[in-house]
């Protein structure tokens, strides 16, 4: 099946780390035709995956940005637009939590971390890049949520309150935005072996699986696949949608 994604810009947060959903999503898109913004707070690790980007043969940019900040965010547009001309889609994949603890043991700054770097740089994302795709009526955005927004997880109640966060401003956005030819939705991974899993329970890398019916963590290609798909026209009478991509029967 051809994606159409061909001469597509892409721009894709939380996209320095070498293991993580970001990276692989920006080689995929890439593989499909995208050229790519590669935009973390790690420069070192997004120039990494711009670097293999050129190496398929796509235009590709590294940019140093804090996605909880408007001004790295209007700044990092700006120079887009100046060089691209478009942004047709967008990927709001930046995210983290702090370690796990139970609530009454959370500070205020473990909670403004998990909501901030999670649901604050997806509302900053969006807010930013939205209005350049209604102008041109087209665009794509995706929004990475997570299981623990549907049933709380293993994780904090911050992080579970900011990825059900999530899933609520992408049906409220994805209803706004529809009419004026822009779609958005999200996709639910499941448990993948990511930088992110430095912060989880001890044993459950070693263990989920045997509560998987694939009988296998997710993978960063199934996720990125997923994302591929709901940038693509192929995927244009979907709006507000979660596609939970977990091997699993249940989020």
């Amino acid at each position: 099946m051809d994606l159409g994604l061909k001469g597509k810009t892409a721009l894709v947060t939380g996209a320095g780390s070498q293991i993580g959903f970001g990276k692989a999503t920006c080689i995929t898109l890439a593989k499909e035709g995208c050229d790519i913004i590669c935009a973390d707070i790690d420069l070192e690790g997004a120039q990494k995956t711009a670097d293999e980007v050129k190496q398929l043969g796509r235009e590709a940019l590294a940019f140093k940005a804090d996605a909880t900040n408007a001004a790295d965010w209007e700044s990092m547009v700006k120079e887009v637009l100046e060089k691209f001309g478009k942004i047709d889609i967008l990927v709001n994949n930046a995210g983290g939590c702090t370690p796990p603890k139970p609530f009454l043991e959370m500070t205020d700054d473990d909670w403004n971390f998990d909501i901030n770097v999670n649901l604050t740089s997806t509302r900053l994302g969006t807010k930013t890049i939205l209005p350049h795709m209604v102008e041109r009526k087209s665009g794509k955005i995706v929004n990475v949520t997570s299981g623990a927004g549907m049933h709380g997880g293993m994780f904090t109640s911050g992080y579970a309150a900011a990825k059900a966060g999530i899933m609520g401003f992408t049906l409220g956005t994805a209803r706004e935005a529809a009419s004026s030819g822009v779609n958005i939705n999200a996709v639910s991974p499941g448990v993948a072996d990511t930088g992110f899993a430095k912060n989880a329970p001890p044993g459950l890398i070693e263990n989920f699986p045997k509560q998987v019916p694939l009988g296998r963590l997710t993978t960063t290609q199934d996720v990125a696949n997923a994302i591929a798909f709901l940038a693509s026209d192929v995927s244009s009478d979907m709006v507000g949608q979660v596609l939970i991509i977990t091997g699993n029967t249940t989020p």
